[in-house]
């Protein structure tokens, strides 16, 4: 699978199919730290990310109004 990660500007290739949960584990990033995106679909941690698929991972940020 083709990883596209934000704001890194950086992609990945990974063989096989993963578990978003297992691809987060494997990139040493916290769940809840960023949203896997699949086109316009946003992914849970137990959905399946295929070998031939391409996934986009941003980072959270969370603000607060002044």
């Amino acid at each position: 699978m083709r990883v596209h990660l934000h704001p890194q500007r950086r992609t990945v290739e990974i063989a096989g199919r993963r578990r978003v949960a297992q691809l987060l584990q494997e990139l040493g990033i916290l769940p809840g730290t960023a949203m896997v995106i699949r086109g316009d679909l946003l992914l849970t941690d137990a959905e399946v990310v295929e070998d031939a698929e391409e996934v986009e991972i941003r980072a959270v940020i969370s603000g607060g109004a002044t």
